[in-house]
């Protein structure tokens, strides 16, 4: 993706031997990087969610072993970094899984190679990670092809997405977003309704940032605008990341996602989920019950930042004094909510029988 005229990828190794990332906590009015050359700093950097979305949280986890495995290469502060990282987000399963691949490579590794070792799989993981969302982008550009084919007139395609599963959330492209920016550089019209996303907003600050810095015609709409729009048949196709898919199809994703999913079933909408491989936690089959769900500090819906008329941001209370709040990070959407799965493989229906299709190698791992 580029940002004005320039290719950036969100997280990239620095010429110094530190590991830059983009501090998606200053979009949308400043756009700037932080360098991490420490464990604890990749740690803050995600718990504080400077880097967020489930792929880059992934990559940069993998990263953050091997800052410390530089500083000392032994078992033990493999173990020790492995859990500090874990820790940092319970719900995003690339997390854990760029966690245990790193883990796996480097246990067989000499001690005098392991740092070195560590860097070169953590780049290969942002490599595979591109590529995939790339993958993911033709696959699903196809199903952007098919909608817009039926517009009368050259119509433009109304596509609604929620929080951000763009570039911002990957290392490049994005799992939601792809097929937006694959379908617009092909010249097919669309335009993108963004929810805002609440209580952080990403959709408002993020989504549409990097839509507008690669010229893709989009609104911001309120969280609750979604069902009336689609009653009056202004959105054509959903289209949402997942931060962990189970074997049987449901979706974890950024809270809010569920009633999307709801309101598109019940007026016939499309609701696809892009994601990659990396996403799919294979040992649960029910995603309600099953997956855990973030709670985040209740002061993220209590209070907002933005950017005053003065031009300076600041962050200001919008609830009543004294008024409890309780801040939720995901909901879950049950498989039957779902019309098709995009991979980096193909597109599949949310269903074990259908993830098995693209993934056969599998079988043996589904609980």
């Amino acid at each position: 993706m580029k940002v004005a005229g320039q290719h950036y990828r969100t997280i990239w190794r620095g010429q110094d031997g530190s590991v830059e990332v983009l501090d998606q906590t200053r979009l949308p009015h400043e756009f700037s990087g932080i360098r991490l050359k420490t464990l604890a700093d990749a740690v803050t950097a995600i718990r504080t969610m400077q880097v967020r979305g489930a792929p880059l949280i992934g990559a940069t986890a993998a990263y953050g072993l091997a800052l410390a495995l530089r500083e000392n290469p032994n078992y033990a502060t493999l173990a020790q970094a492995y859990d500090a990282l874990l820790a940092t987000r319970p719900t995003a399963i690339n997390l854990k899984w760029a966690l245990d691949r790193m883990r796996d490579v480097l246990r067989r590794e000499p001690m005098e190679t392991r740092a070195d070792t560590a860097f070169a799989t953590a780049a290969a993981i942002c490599d595979e990670d591109v590529a995939t969302c790339r993958a993911i982008g033709e696959h699903g550009l196809k199903i952007v092809q098919e909608l817009a084919a039926k517009k009368t007139g050259g119509a433009r395609l109304n596509v609604l997405t929620h929080c951000n599963a763009g570039w911002l959330a990957c290392v490049d492209y994005g799992t939601a977003l792809s097929p937006i920016y694959l379908a617009h550089d092909a010249g097919i019209p669309l335009h993108v309704w963004v929810d805002e996303t609440r209580p952080r907003n990403q959709g408002a600050s993020l989504t549409a940032w990097e839509l507008g810095q690669h010229g893709v015609p989009h609104t911001v709409i309120a969280d609750n605008t979604g069902g009336h729009l689609m009653q009056h048949g202004m959105v054509d196709l959903c289209i949402v990341g997942t931060d962990r898919t189970t074997a049987n199809g449901d979706v974890c994703n950024k809270i809010g996602t569920y009633l999307k999913a709801l309101a598109a079933h019940d007026n016939n909408v499309p609701f696809y989920v892009a994601l990659p491989f990396s996403t799919i936690d294979w040992a649960l089959k029910d995603g309600v019950k099953d997956i855990p769900i973030e709670e985040r500090s209740p002061v993220e819906v209590t209070h907002m930042t933005g950017m005053g008329a003065d031009g300076k941001v600041a962050t200001v209370q919008i609830t009543a004094p004294g008024s409890a709040a309780v801040n939720y990070a995901f909901d879950v959407t049950p498989a039957r909510l779902v019309t098709g799965l995009i991979t980096e493989r193909g597109v599949c229906p949310a269903s074990t029988e259908g993830l098995l299709t693209l993934y056969p190698e599998k079988l043996g791992f589904v609980a």
